[in-house]
């Protein structure tokens, strides 16, 4: 199973400088092929292949002779992902391929020759980028590792992605199967009743700051000025801390329930056609519902248990998960959002109404897992506690219920 370890590279001036000039040849040579393939393609209905492609490679170098300031095999890889792209495109696993923009994340990728010097915490590439100091907060899996993707993010931090190839073995789960269900007033509610939610005070109080900064950069109109870009990129230092914290959140939870719990049973989400209600739509696009499912699935791969999903259609908040008979005031019509715990006229219990859907998930799951109908992902294993490995700044993802001692009041 392929895994990536990301870590925080510290360019000089001069390797900035080289590497902003690698950044604009891959997105010219990327938006140069895909403008050529869509032109051939509308014409002969046929499009070029990566051996076409390479085969343009040496004729463009002499004609802009810019583009061979990049190392040789970046270039190639730009156009192996193209032709990826396309075949992922005509596979239907993707939408065509887009042109690059200079605003954003850049990035390239070295698929060989690169050597880690962890003792002296650099990352020796080849060409003209050379030796560049790195951050290895953790301990590397020991497998070889295949391509190393460098990146600058909109806030103007480099960080490089190595891809390893390592055989993962299966890890004993503590407990037999478990039930989420996702929702907005607490983001994931499990079988056993437990509810996580996301540091909202403190994404909240990002959120505020940033929109204070979005004004600010609104008010620059000159966009050649310095103070523009300035104010842009304090703009982009937010969102991209917002969006850590987010995505620490929902790895550490992900983490938690996929190494805890042999089986997995989650409900089937179309978060595209949740995000059509406006009034829900960036409610349910902060939260990470799509990011979290995906995180479940492949770390449930790795430590070889099982990734269920449920029907989207199934009624797992209208059911009572003691009788399986539908609950009148949760039924279509009758339900409001503004109902969080129901009393049932068929068992006489009250039911929480979050996690009476987690149960209803789990059983559904189970069932449907008996029957070999299911989306299940099967293998991997789990990498172990580091010594020395630096704490996120971010709490653990622990349970905020009644009873729980984490709970707050």
């Amino acid at each position: 199973m392929y895994r990536a370890v990301k870590l925080r590279i510290y360019p000089t001036v001069d390797q900035e400088a080289y590497l902003a000039q690698c950044f604009g040849n891959t997105r010219w040579l990327w938006n140069y092929m895909l403008n050529l393939t869509s032109t051939q393609y509308k014409e002969t209905g046929k499009g070029l292949s990566k051996a076409a492609m390479d085969r343009l490679l040496p004729g463009l170098k002499k004609e802009y002779e810019w583009l061979g300031l990049a190392y040789s095999q970046v270039l190639q890889r730009v156009t192996f992902n193209l032709s990826s792209a396309f075949v992922n495109f005509f596979e239907g696993r993707a939408k065509y391929p887009n042109f690059k923009s200079k605003f954003g994340k850049q990035s390239i990728q070295y698929p060989q020759n690169v050597k880690l010097e962890v003792e002296r915490s650099t990352i020796k590439f080849p060409g003209l980028l050379g030796i560049v100091s790195a951050v290895f907060h953790r301990e590397l899996p020991d497998a070889k590792f295949t391509t190393v993707t460098v990146c600058r993010q909109t806030d103007g931090r480099y960080y490089a992605s190595i891809l390893f190839d390592q055989i993962d073995e299966p890890v004993v789960a503590v407990n037999q199967a478990i039930g989420v269900d996702l929702g907005l007033k607490n983001f994931a509610i499990t079988s056993e009743g437990s509810k996580y939610d996301l540091p909202k005070k403190r994404l909240a109080k990002l959120e505020k700051n940033r929109k204070q900064k979005q004004k600010k950069l609104a008010r620059k109109t000159d966009k050649k000025s310095g103070k523009r870009k300035k104010a842009h990129r304090q703009v982009a230092r937010v969102s991209s801390k917002i969006a850590k914290i987010r995505e620490d959140f929902l790895h550490k939870l992900s983490r938690k329930i996929a190494y805890e719990n042999q089986v997995i049973c989650v409900e089937d989400l179309a978060v595209k056609n949740l995000v059509k209600n406006h009034n829900l739509a960036k409610a349910i696009s902060d939260i990470g519902w799509g990011m979290f499912l995906t995180m479940l699935k492949y770390k449930a791969q790795k430590f070889g248990h099982q990734y269920v999903e449920v029907g989207r259609f199934f009624p797992s908040s209208q059911l009572c998960h003691v009788t399986l008979l539908p609950i009148p005031i949760l039924q279509r019509g009758y339900d409001s959002l503004d109902v969080r715990v129901v009393d049932c006229p068929h068992c006489n219990v009250q039911h929480d109404r979050d996690v009476n859907a987690a149960i209803n998930i789990k059983n559904e799951g189970l069932r449907l897992l008996a029957l070999g109908t299911s989306a299940s992902a099967q293998g991997g294993s789990v990498r172990p506690k580091m010594p020395g490995r630096k704490k996120s700044v971010v709490s653990e993802a622990t349970a905020d219920e009644l009873g729980n001692p984490h709970h707050t009041q």
